[in-house]
């Protein structure tokens, strides 16, 4: 970030112009979207003119004829259950999926949350255990540890990336720690190469949470398929979406045939009983969806990619907001959401609300995202109550994870410096969309030293 208060619309029409070549081979330049010099200078949560205003967002969740085709045929076949055929939409999801994520297998659940479940089971992992994972997550993601009565262990993040800090990781390995669950946060790499070192110096197991990173890549490689297993949502907001649904892919066919046999309520493809397991068999009409999109999704990952880049060029250069921090090795995101770090002491230490505020006025609609970590809500002191783990665990540590639960970049984050942008749909805009999106944040940059008054 840049300590520059002389921050003026010609310098930012320069210095934009110049950032956005390396995104763009035409990057013309452009002014601020505000109509009349007299209204110019002013806020329009103040009464200035909106830089946006009467424009709508690319719709989401994605549709068009395909899927509709999908779930037509689908309901007319009567085969609804994915045990109903071996080449029913499932099925032929999974086979289609695992070919574009590049690996051998793939088994498609009912969730996010229930792929990370299942994983954990499939690994073996259960009472006694400890798994060390990110507070700045979806709740999915300790809930698959917890409804094994493995341990979560959480290990703060990174301010400025989001995503778990890898130091952190292993400061916090004990002699139960049997594996890393990192979060690929906002769509975008974790620091991978430093997981798996660590994960390959301890001997630990490291499940992807990639449920935000469809089609992401990290040195050649796509996320979720550099651990042990990694696991896909495909919830409604996701930018691989049928309302419900998730995914686990790996190359190792021993462990998913487990995977198919632990979310199959423990029964394998052989059709006997064998271990326990939940019901998490995702349905064909989710699979029908899913099966629709796949013919154009990369075009809708391709757009994000390049529309991210063209904002990334251009709000580098805006004083008091930082885009995400990428690690080397990343080539490409997911970007489901858009993210910056906000600095209020460049925008005259104004809270974090009134600068949204300020946005939401010139017609951007940014936000926080997380609340609070993971770390202060109430299944910590929730699962220090329970047998199970009084059972499993000696007082001495479950007394230590409690004091040790601290996570004070999660909470700065959480408290003060994190915006983003819903990116599913907004980031399939045109470029005059993100111009817009730039233009309102440089905007109330330079009129910082009206936003006390908001």
């Amino acid at each position: 970030m840049k300590n520059n208060h002389h921050f003026t619309r010609r310098q930012f029409v320069k210095t934009t112009a110049a950032g956005a070549i390396a995104a763009s081979q035409i990057a013309p330049t452009y002014a601020f979207n505000i109509h009349g010099s007299s209204q110019s200078g002013k806020l329009a949560a103040l009464g200035g003119t909106p830089v946006r205003s009467n424009k709508k967002w690319p719709e989401w969740p994605y549709k068009d004829q395909n899927v509709l085709d999908e779930i037509t045929k689908t309901t007319e076949s009567g085969i609804w259950c994915r045990i109903q055929s071996k080449n029913g939409t499932v099925p032929t999801f999974e086979k289609k999926y695992a070919e574009m994520i590049g690996v051998k297998r793939c088994v498609a659940v009912g969730s996010g949350t229930q792929a990370l479940h299942t994983s954990v089971e499939a690994l073996g992992l259960g009472p006694g255990d400890e798994i060390i994972t990110s507070p700045y997550t979806d709740p999915g993601t300790i809930s698959a540890i917890l409804s094994a009565r493995a341990l979560p262990v959480l290990a703060d993040i990174d301010r400025l990336s989001f995503q778990i800090d890898p130091d952190d990781v292993e400061r916090r390995i004990t002699p139960n720690t049997k594996a890393i669950m990192p979060v690929h946060m906002c769509g975008l790499p974790a620091n991978m190469e430093r997981i798996m070192q660590i994960a390959k110096k301890h001997n630990l197991l490291v499940i992807e949470d990639s449920a935000q990173a469809h089609f992401a890549k990290y040195k050649g490689q796509m996320l979720g398929t550099i651990g042990d297993l990694g696991c896909f949502s495909h919830q409604s907001s996701k930018v691989l979406a049928c309302g419900e649904g998730g995914s686990i892919v790996s190359n190792n066919e021993e462990l998913m045939e487990r995977c198919y046999t632990v979310q199959n309520h423990g029964t394998s493809k052989y059709g006997r009983t064998e271990t326990i397991g939940p019901k998490y068999r995702m349905n064909e009409f989710e699979g029908a969806i899913l099966l629709g999109q796949l013919p154009t999704v990369m075009d809708r990952h391709y757009t994000r990619n390049k529309n991210a880049r063209y904002l990334t060029s251009k709000i580098k250069d805006i004083p008091g907001i930082t885009p995400q921090k990428l690690y080397d090795g990343t080539e490409e995101g997911s970007f489901y959401l858009y993210t910056v770090n906000y600095d209020k002491k460049q925008h005259n230490n104004v809270d974090r609300s009134k600068y949204l505020k300020a946005l939401a006025a010139e017609g951007i609609n940014l936000s926080p995202y997380i609340k609070n970590g993971l770390h202060k809500e109430p299944w910590v002191d929730n699962i220090l109550t329970r047998n199970v783990y009084k059972k499993m665990y000696t007082s001495q540590r479950l007394k230590q994870f409690k004091e040790e639960m601290a996570c004070p970049n999660c909470d700065i984050v959480c408290d003060e410096e994190m915006v983003m942008l819903w990116a599913s749909g907004p980031l399939l805009g045109t470029q005059d969309d993100m111009d817009d999106i730039i233009n309102a944040l440089g905007k109330v940059y330079e009129n910082r030293d009206q936003l006390d008054k908001i």
